[in-house]
């Protein structure tokens, strides 16, 4: 049986680390694509060179042909722009804008039958605008923001408790900004909700810190964002398609009248990642308050999609 081919579309901090996931994690061979001459290149070489030490026995190519993509099983997207301090990921809408277009061409060319995980801020638009360009089914692109706040609202919650974070389990739904929407009515710690553990107040303070976990880490970085976090949460959804795993996460999904979301829009809601892509849509009774935070996000995403024309 061939080796599967995991095309890193931006080879700056979020794609190398996903170069080095993919081959620890044995997901198969690796094509690591730049604009930047030589750098792509560079990281691939020196990843070779790590691959006897963990005994990953995988091939990494560095390039800047995007040609070299043809016929990758998963495409996962981190070209553009990063957050500098001070600004939201908003900001960057209309540059990463025209760069996923391209990218989305490419990979419509090249790579037709992937699964395309877009991790390219702002998230959800970004996500909705490859589909566009792709024409791919909806069931075939993704967006990874969900899975990343939420692995951020179980760590914040461990740390609060101090338990395993396995113990925790929690969703965070909603656009990848500032207005994200942490579940609490379905947030537990080895069964038990969060609420019953924590009081409302402390747990508004969490909730904010997530919602600002981001821009906390551009603020203290200076110069850059996260990359280890968001590589290791797209590695997850695409570990769960290639191994047909089923995992039940948060991630932009398209909604078609799911959460009262429609026009096709791209918001983050549980989904189960199989062999199909984005196989189901799970909807889950939110509470008053939550839906109303919901609806306000989609709001702001929708605001988003304008400044992609």
């Amino acid at each position: 049986m061939a080796r599967r081919k995991i095309a890193l579309i931006g080879a700056g901090q979020i794609g190398g680390t996903l170069a080095l996931l993919t081959g620890l994690r044995k997901l198969g061979d690796v094509v690591l694509y730049d604009v930047v001459p030589d750098m792509p290149q560079g990281k691939a070489l020196d990843l070779q060179h790590l691959a006897p030490v963990f005994q990953c026995d995988f091939s990494i190519k560095g390039t800047n042909d995007i040609a070299d993509i043809e016929g990758a099983d998963v495409c996962i997207v981190t070209s553009g722009l990063p957050r500098k301090p001070g600004m939201s990921r908003d900001d960057l809408v209309r540059t990463n804008a025209e760069i996923v277009r391209t990218v989305g061409e490419g990979i419509k060319k090249y790579a037709p039958n992937s699964f395309v995980i877009v991790v390219t801020n702002p998230l959800d638009a970004m996500t909705w605008l490859m589909q566009q360009v792709t024409g791919f089914p909806a069931a075939k692109v993704a967006g990874m923001a969900g899975v990343l706040d939420s692995a951020r609202y179980r760590a914040f919650l461990a740390e609060e408790l101090q338990v395993s974070v396995s113990s925790v389990s929690a969703f965070v739904l909603g656009g990848h900004g500032d207005d994200m929407v942490p579940v609490r009515s379905f947030t537990t710690v080895n069964g038990v909700p969060v609420a019953n553990l924590i009081s409302a107040e402390r747990l508004d303070a969490i909730e904010k810190r997530v919602r600002g976990a981001g821009g906390e880490i551009v603020a203290l970085l200076k110069s850059g964002s996260a990359f280890y976090s968001p590589a290791a949460s797209a590695i997850e959804m695409a570990e769960s398609y290639l191994l047909d795993q089923r995992k039940v996460v948060a991630a932009a999904a398209q909604c078609q009248g799911q959460y009262g979301v429609t026009d096709g829009l791209y918001i983050g809601v549980p989904v189960i990642i199989g062999a199909g892509g984005i196989e189901k849509i799970v909807e889950i009774p939110l509470s008053d308050a939550e839906q109303s935070e919901l609806a306000a996000s989609v709001e702001r995403v929708k605001g988003l999609l304008a400044l992609c024309a």
